[in-house]
């Protein structure tokens, strides 16, 4: 059944998964992204850095150039 349904539709599984995964990331807290999907807290963590992009990091960047 998932095989048929995919073929019908532009939409992959897999795809649309990454995608919600890097929204949350975006969007809530280290820790509820941990807790509501079962993960380490240190995962979300550096998912959020990856996704959201560590703020603290470029604002030292930043500091360092002027």
């Amino acid at each position: 059944m998932p095989e048929a349904f995919t073929g019908l539709t532009s939409i992959r599984p897999n795809q649309a998964r990454s995608t919600t995964l890097f929204q949350l990331a975006t969007e809530i807290s280290a820790a509820i992204l941990a807790r509501t999907l079962g993960i380490h807290t240190d995962v979300a963590v550096a998912w959020q850095r990856l996704f959201a992009g560590d703020w603290a990091t470029y604002a030292a960047e930043v500091s360092r150039r002027r």
